[in-house]
């Protein structure tokens, strides 16, 4: 199964790392019902149809052009996407937070204090210009954090309004409704948009105060289908500093000041903070130095907001507030049965919300939580931090019960495929990549000019050690073909029986933003109902994580797995081999090793009892699914090829349906194909002046560094 050994890679630490002023609380937004593009790689705009591609043997091969083409586009997404979000630095999420909160504030002091807490739509969610919208979206609620204005979002709106139905809530300056009102105002709207569409989840998105909105409405309503996402939550406060300035701004004197101290800590990152501290201390800063003192020149004039969001009336309130909101939902946290998004910034200086994090993961059964390094309090005004990206990453959209990983996936934006490239941008250079594949006539080419562009397709094939080849192979073909693959993957990737020694779930976020699927018959259905084009290996996890000498040796199922459903929807199927895992590294322990001493033996069977059973009923090697990692020895780079075979079609065989002989014969075939192309390759790259490392680099030296080094004659 795809991405199966991604997990164990896993084990070891794979890093994938990772918007006008006018009235905020006017306007409605419309929406447009548009259907999401099976192959985008946008979530601003559908691609243009992928087209097929022509190939000729005797001229330059085209798809070395296409592929060009392609990083050109996705290049000329990505300008636009960084043009939209430019002022992203470190001031401009605070700056343009405090410029339309003015607007607000300036507005209720000219009607004479705001009056009550109440609901608004931002309206910079409504630009549905060349966009699409999420068909049938869901409600999401923002609740505020301490300052009350509703527009901590406002980094987000537009990328939020295309997949929900936004509505902030605002509690004016003057506003001093207590903790329980507010949270039955909350309450309120959470039951009248329920009866409204019983069958859609509702989003409660809170920050500190908010989140402690949230947790208390949904300890209330265990029957309502809410999804909270909570970021950096007030439920710490009786362990924070905060609570020792009540007493202080009780005997402060007015106005209340606000100095450098207290304005770094409203800074978005430690990181960014650390750069202003010391930009203001004179200090050199490289190439940043006039990048951020013309981000403090513009940021400066927004400064005064802070004291007219927060005089001392206002600020002595509000911490009181989060007083009484944390005792409240500290005490209902064994009733909350929502699922739940936990964001804990690690450098956030108000709240220990780093340590908090982890307590709420282990109170709330269904939680998952994801940790901020180098983010401050006000996590969603910082520039580096997408909050589309992150439920995606953690697939907690949903529009149903239950999240359906094809009708509710969101295709990655150029940005976020261009995060998830550059991961791998060190393989690449290190193994330098050879793709194959064989046109309709037989005839084998250099790229992937072969691979069908219409769905559904499924591309199964021999899973190298720790499946190191996954990366270069969808990023490959999402760059050259503009055709997303979908893999079938490990279902520890998205849930576990326990936690404990394997890897954090986070580890697993970018193949969740690619759009891998955990391996279910009714995933597979769907997928190829749908026309995607779906990456399958048979061997999954044993055949990643094989023993010594094992290397590109099968270990399939006795029975096909997909042959018949592959049928059922006419699928052409794409038998493909990937070889190199040798020349790049070399197992010393495998399991048959690591079982033999007592403290990996006992290792590897807690390992095995966190993750969920695989193939309980399969015999043969295929049905040794322990986790494990095996220890391998890295060698000289040598290089990685790539051989994708003629589709095989299955396109009028609806005979194989009912004919467990025939699906046999051509699950036997498929097996056959996929073991000459290994043979193909390891035969042919014996003769590539290319294969080690060192002649390649010397080439790139001489034709340049992005060149595309050459290989054996096909």
């Amino acid at each position: 199964m795809a991405a199966a050994a991604a997990t164990a890679a896993s084990l070891f630490r794979v890093v994938i790392r990772r918007e006008t002023t006018t009235s905020p609380l006017a306007g409605k937004k419309h929406r447009s019902s548009v259907r999401i593009p099976r192959f985008a790689v946008s979530v601003d705009r559908p691609p243009a149809p992928t087209s097929a591609v022509t190939t000729s043997p005797e001229k330059t091969n085209p798809v070395v052009k296409r592929e060009e083409e392609g990083e050109r586009a996705v290049d000329a997404k990505v300008k636009e996407e960084e043009e939209e979000s430019k002022n992203r630095s470190v001031f401009s999420g605070m700056k343009r937070f405090l410029e339309e909160s003015k607007v607000i504030i300036d507005e209720e002091k000219e009607n004479g204090g705001g009056g009550a807490p109440r609901w608004f739509s931002p309206p910079d969610t409504v630009d549905c210009s060349g966009s699409w919208q999420m068909e049938d979206p869901p409600v999401l609620l923002y609740l505020p954090g301490i300052d009350g204005v509703g527009l901590g979002l406002t980094l987000h709106h537009q990328k939020l309004g295309r997949i929900f139905d936004i509505s902030c809530m605002h509690i004016p300056v003057a506003d001093r409704t207590p903790f329980t009102d507010l949270m039955k105002i909350v309450e309120s709207r959470v039951k009248s948009e329920h009866q409204r569409s019983p069958r859609k989840p509702i989003y409660l998105v809170g920050e500190s105060l908010g989140a402690c909105l949230a947790l208390a409405v949904a300890a209330r309503n265990p029957d309502i289908d809410l999804v909270l996402i909570l970021a950096n939550p007030a439920t710490s406060f009786s362990r924070s500093q905060l609570q020792l300035l009540i007493p202080l701004m009780e005997v402060l004197p007015d106005p209340l000041s606000l100095g450098l101290p207290e304005l770094q800590s409203l800074m978005p990152g430690d990181s960014e903070r650390m750069e202003l501290g010391n930009l203001l201390k004179g200090l050199p800063l490289q190439n940043t130095t006039k990048e951020l003192m013309e981000d403090f020149i513009n940021f400066s004039p927004s400064l005064p907001a802070l004291a007219d969001i927060l005089p001392k009336e206002t600020l002595l309130w509000k911490l009181k507030l989060l007083r009484s909101a944390s005792a409240y939902a500290n005490s209902r946290l064994h009733a909350v049965k929502a699922q739940t998004l936990i964001l804990s910034s690690e450098k956030d200086e108000l709240l220990p919300s780093k340590e908090e994090g982890e307590r709420l993961r282990k109170l709330l059964a269904n939680s998952e939580l994801r940790k901020f390094a180098d983010s401050g309090h006000f996590l969603f005004l910082e520039g580096n931090i997408d909050l589309v990206t992150v439920i995606k990453g953690t697939s907690f959209y949903r529009r149903g019960k239950k999240h359906d990983y094809v009708s509710d996936y969101i295709p990655p934006t150029p940005t976020e495929f261009k995060e998830v490239l550059e991961s791998y941008r060190l393989l690449n250079i290190l193994t330098s990549p050879v793709m194959l594949s064989t046109l309709e006539d037989g005839t084998i080419v250099k790229g992937l000019a072969g691979l069908p562009s219409e769905g559904p397709v499924i591309y199964v094939g021999y899973h190298m050690l720790l499946g190191i080849e996954l990366g270069p192979l969808v990023s490959r073909i999402l760059t050259e073909r503009d055709i997303l693959v979908r893999g079938i993957a490990h279902p520890l990737m998205f849930r576990r029986n326990d936690a404990g020694l394997l890897p954090d779930l986070a580890s697993f976020d970018s193949f969740r933003v690619m759009g891998a699927v955990p391996v279910a018959a009714t995933n597979l259905f769907k997928l190829l109902s749908s026309k995607s084009h779906i990456l399958l290996y048979p061997g999954g996890m044993r055949e990643a994580l094989h023993r010594k000498g094992e290397e590109y040796k099968l270990f399939w199922p006795e029975q096909s797995e997909f042959v018949r459903m592959a049928a059922r929807f006419g699928a052409k199927i794409v038998p493909f081999g990937t070889v190199g895992e040798d020349d790049l590294a070399e197992v010393v322990l495998d399991y048959d090793d690591l079982v033999n001493i007592p403290l990996f033996k006992s290792l590897i069977e807690k390992l095995t009892a966190e993750s969920i059973p695989l193939r309980t009923d399969a015999t043969g090697e295929v049905a040794n699914q322990q986790v494990h990692m095996p220890a391998f020895l890295p060698k000289v780079p040598g290089r990685f090829y790539y051989y994708f075979g003629k589709p095989i079609e299955t396109e009028g065989r609806r005979h194989v349906l009912k004919d467990r002989e025939k699906s046999n014969e051509l699950y036997l075939q498929v097996k056959s194909e996929v073991e000459k192309c290994l043979a193909y390759l390891k035969e042919k790259r014996e003769s590539d002046p290319y294969r080690n490392i060192v002649p390649r680099l010397l080439y790139k030296a001489e034709h340049g560094f992005d060149a595309e080094v050459p290989t054996f004659e096909i």
